[in-house]
C-alpha cells in the first residue's frame, strides 16, 4: 500500500458498522505508526522495508503504543473541537463523547493487523508470523488491483453507512 490513505477504506466501513465502539481517529493514528519504519528505510536505505513492524508480533507493540498515545490525543481533539458547540451539534459530528481505553486497544489492534494482513497480500517482503515463519502465506491472495478497489469500495461504502446513519439519527432528534 502506498502509506496510509488506502488502510483507511476499510477503517471507515468499520466504523460505520462498529459505531462508539471503534475509534477511526486511533486506527488512522496506528496506521501512520506502522508506516514509520518502512519511511525510515525509505529515507535512511538501511534495514528490511517491512521488517519487524510490519509482523503480527510488531505491530501488537506499535498498537499498545498507538492506544496509550492515541487515547489521550484523541481525547484531546474531541474536547478542543466540541468547545462552543451544541449539545446536539457535538453528537451530531460524534464529538458527543470520549474514548475509552477499551476502544483504544481494539481499534489499535483492528489498525495493526489489518495493516500487516493488507500489506502482505502486496508485498513479498512481510514476513506477518516471524520469527515463527519466513512466509508470506497472504502474497497474491488477490490481485493488487483488486486489492486497492476493495479497500476504495470499503471506504465510499463505509462513509455512505456514516453520512446515512447521522443523518437519520439527526431527523430523529428534530421529530423527538
Amino acid at each position: 500500500m502506498p502509506f496510509t490513505p488506502f488502510h483507511m477504506g476499510p477503517g471507515l466501513l468499520i466504523k460505520s458498522l462498529l459505531g462508539g465502539a471503534f475509534s477511526l481517529m486511533i486506527f488512522g493514528w496506528c496506521q501512520i505508526l506502522m508506516d514509520l519504519q518502512p519511511l525510515f528505510v525509505m529515507i535512511s536505505g538501511a534495514g528490511h522495508l517491512h521488517g519487524f513492524s510490519h509482523t503480527f508480533i510488531g505491530s501488537t507493540g506499535i498498537a499498545l503504543v498507538s492506544a496509550i498515545s492515541g487515547k489521550p490525543l484523541v481525547n484531546w481533539i474531541i474536547f478542543s473541537k466540541s468547545i462552543g458547540l451544541r449539545k446536539e451539534d457535538r453528537k451530531l459530528l460524534g464529538l458527543d463523547s470520549k474514548i475509552g481505553w477499551l476502544v483504544a486497544l481494539i481499534s489499535s489492534l483492528i489498525g495493526s493487523y489489518s495493516h500487516v494482513v493488507l500489506d502482505a497480500i502486496m508485498h513479498s517482503d512481510v514476513q506477518a508470523y516471524y520469527p515463527f515463519s519466513l512466509e508470506n502465506p497472504y502474497l497474491d491472495f488477490i490481485s493488487i488491483e483488486m486489492l486497492h478497489n476493495f479497500c476504495l469500495f470499503s471506504g465510499v461504502l463505509g462513509l455512505a453507512i456514516l453520512i446515512l446513519v447521522r443523518y437519520i439519527k439527526h431527523k430523529q432528534n428534530n421529530y423527538s
